[in-house]
Order: C-alpha cells, then sequence, then structure tokens
C-alpha cells in the first residue's frame, strides 16, 4: 500500500523535471538560432526567460548574481535606468538606450546552462552562426548587397558576427591538442579573415585586426621564437589580404577625401560624421562631466551642443536618423558622465573577471578587447545580435570549463 502510494508521487516529480530540462534545452537552442534576427531575438529570449522562471530561476538569482559579470551587468543597467530621472522621459526622443537592458539576457541564460544542456547550447549558436554566414556569403557575393535583408541586419552586424568566428577559430586553434582540429579552425578563422577584408565595415575590421593580434601575443608571450614567428605570419596574411581586396582599399582611401570634405563643412559622409558626433560629444561631457545629460539625451545633448561649438559648423549633423555618437564611452558620458562611463568600464572588468577566475585570462582579455575596440567607432552595445552571441559565448564557456576543464593552455592560466 505505502509503495503505491510512494510510486507515483515519485514518477510526477520525475516527469516534472523531465519536461522542464526538456524545456531548458529548447529554450537554449532556439535563442541561438534566433538571436540573428532583429526582431525574432526578442522572442528568443523572451521564451528563455519565461522557461527560466519555469525551472526555478528566480529562486536561483542569489547564487547567479554572485557572478562578476552578472553584478556588473545587472550596475550598468541600473546606472542606466537610474538616468531617466534627469532626463526629459518621455519626451527625450528616440529610445534606442533600452537595447542595453538586453544584456540581462546573460542570467537567464547562464542558470539554465549545466552538463547536459550545453551540447544545446551549443549547437544553436552554431546552426545561427553557420546560417548567417552563409546567407551574408550569399548576399554579398552573389548580389552586391551589404548585410543580409531576410535577417534585418545590417553589414557592420555581419562584420562584426564575421569577426568573432575570427577569434574563436585563432582561439580553438592555439588551444586544442588534436592536429585535425588545429588544422581546421586555422582554415577557417583565414577564411573569415579574408571575407571580413572584403566586406565594407572598417571599424570591425579593425577591431579584429587588433585583437587577433593581441590573442596572438598572449597566446605565445612565453615563447618569444614562437611570438615572433605567429605574429609575423599574421601581420604578413592581414597584408596580404587588404594589398588584394578592392573593397579594403576603396574603402579606407575614403578617409582621406572625407577628413578633407569634413574640414570643408561636409559632414555627410562617414567620416565627418563620426567627426562631429566626436567633438559635440566631448564638449557635451565637458559641460556636464559628473552626471550627463540624463538617459536617452543623445539628440537633444547633440542639438543644444552644436548650436555654439565652433559657431554651428557641425549643427547640420543632428538631423542623422537615430542619432548616437558611434562610440561607446561617449554615449555612456553624454548620457551620465562619469558615472556611466564608470559603470561602462566596469562592465568590462565584470566580463574580463567572469573568465579571468576560470583560468580563462586569454579568452576574457580577447573579448573584452574586441568589445573595446570595437566600441570606439559604434555602440556596439546596441548591437542586438553581437553583444548576445558574446554573452552567450562567455556563458558556455564558464561552464564548459567548470564541467570539461580544457579550454586553457599554459599561457591562459598566467
Amino acid at each position: 500500500m505505502l509503495e503505491n502510494l510512494v510510486t507515483p508521487s515519485f514518477n510526477t516529480v520525475q516527469n516534472t523535471n523531465d519536461w522542464r530540462d526538456s524545456a531548458a534545452k529548447f529554450a537554449l537552442l532556439i535563442f541561438g538560432i534566433v538571436l540573428w534576427h532583429k526582431h525574432l531575438i526578442i522572442y528568443g529570449a523572451s521564451l528563455l526567460v519565461v522557461v527560466w522562471i519555469l525551472c526555478g530561476g528566480l529562486l536561483q538569482l542569489k547564487s547567479v548574481i554572485k557572478e562578476p559579470l552578472a553584478v556588473s551587468i545587472i550596475f550598468f543597467c541600473g546606472v542606466l535606468l537610474l538616468g531617466i530621472f534627469w532626463s526629459d522621459y518621455p519626451n527625450s526622443g528616440h529610445f534606442r538606450w533600452s537595447k542595453y537592458l538586453g544584456l540581462m539576457i546573460f542570467i537567464p541564460y547562464l542558470s539554465l546552462l549545466n552538463k547536459d544542456r550545453l551540447v544545446w547550447a551549443i549547437g544553436g549558436i552554431a546552426i545561427g552562426y553557420l546560417g548567417t554566414l552563409l546567407a551574408g556569403l550569399y548576399y554579398q557575393f552573389f548580389f552586391g548587397v551589404p548585410g543580409i535583408p531576410p535577417l534585418k541586419m545590417a553589414y557592420l552586424h555581419f562584420s562584426m558576427g564575421i569577426g568573432v568566428g575570427v577569434l574563436l577559430a585563432t582561439y580553438w586553434a592555439a588551444i586544442s591538442e588534436n592536429r585535425r582540429v588545429v588544422i581546421l579552425m586555422s582554415v577557417v578563422a583565414t577564411f573569415l579573415l579574408f571575407v571580413q577584408f572584403n566586406l565594407n565595415g572598417r571599424g570591425p575590421l579593425l577591431a579584429t585586426c587588433t585583437t587577433v593580434i593581441l590573442l596572438t601575443f598572449l597566446l605565445y608571450r612565453h615563447q618569444p621564437k614562437r611570438l615572433l614567428s605567429s605574429l609575423a605570419v599574421v601581420i604578413v596574411m592581414m597584408g596580404t589580404f587588404a594589398y588584394h581586396s578592392s573593397v579594403f582599399q576603396d574603402r579606407f582611401s575614403q578617409i582621406e577625401t572625407e577628413l578633407v570634405q569634413s574640414e570643408q563643412g561636409g559632414n555627410g559622409t562617414s567620416v565627418g560624421l563620426r567627426r562631429a558626433f566626436y567633438e559635440i560629444g566631448l564638449n557635451a561631457i565637458a559641460q556636464r562631466p559628473w552626471f550627463g545629460y540624463g538617459t536617452g539625451m543623445a539628440q537633444k545633448a547633440f542639438m543644444e551642443n552644436a548650436e555654439v561649438y565652433q559657431e554651428g559648423r557641425f549643427k547640420d549633423a543632428a538631423s542623422f536618423y537615430n542619432l548616437h555618437y558611434h562610440n561607446d564611452l561617449i554615449e555612456m558620458g553624454v548620457y551620465l558622465g562619469l558615472l556611466g562611463i564608470s559603470a561602462y568600464l566596469f562592465l568590462l572588468w565584470g566580463w574580463f573577471q567572469s573568465l579571468r577566475v576560470r583560468g580563462l585570462t586569454v579568452l576574457g582579455a580577447t573579448l573584452v578587447c574586441f568589445i573595446f575596440m570595437a566600441g570606439l567607432t559604434d555602440v556596439i552595445l546596441i548591437y542586438g545580435q553581437i553583444p548576445s552571441v558574446l554573452l552567450a559565448i562567455t556563458a558556455i564557456a564558464i561552464i564548459w570549463q567548470r564541467e570539461y576543464g580544457n579550454l586553457t593552455r599554459a599561457s591562459d592560466s598566467a
């Protein structure tokens, strides 16, 4: 009699746990696939959050927020929300800044991950990345269309995605002990870098090249001969790709022309707009250095300062659609002054710390350098796809290292 009472209860619990586990695997898979789509990522993130709550995520929140990256994300988003109190909300115009809050998806994503679910998370990221890569190559080289129209993805986002692939393939080749994997990943990294040299994005390419050089230095810094030979190979490869890429030469040859046009008052070019944003942004920060103009006040701050700065030579740039400062540091400085800049730097520090404490110093430095360098020419943190995939990669690396501990090499833990 007692056995009949206990068994159904146990089976009910077992079925409930099985259902939740299946839902978590499905949510991780779907999120990895859809995060490359400008709109579908919202549904993927919503599904992830719902499943996280159903799996008792709120009860585990206390343990998850001990993670350095989780702490820094919460602080960063909290500062952004605090800045609303001295902005003109809700009359401050475009609210693109709210995309920063998407960084919070790291918490449910990491909470749902465990050893059994890793393959589902990795599978989702791999399927999504491969599909995006093939679609981007198809539109770029067969139709000459930059970006991926069906995914609502601009060419800068696609170039950044290629850069992520270059860095991960390079890192994977360096830590692997399997010769076939080393060769395969080296070929993949080389191919992706070649593709990026033939895309239009200058900022993402510069971020990738700078970070690859840093990654090479960090990987072989204790082996001087190998370091010099590896750096030579990387620099020669980049020089060769640059020399044979007409797209690269055309885009970078335009810089001098656009600078001259900017000096003559032409602010409509890429370089001219960025110069206007940088100068006006820095001037705006100087006017309100401590707490800025308030969250979401990019356009109003620009218009106020452009009217008086150098007799209004940059004020026509205020009509730029969805105005932002094309620089994460300046953007945060205009919003929230030194408070915002500190919150941004703390976010990067937390990102690095979460990987460093697992012995993934090189990977952490690589991801943070890539984010920081890309953020010098654009506001990388409001790209829906790129921060999400980097957060997912970080979470996967954390759990993989905890369960298997083979994502490092001797130089990585130093």
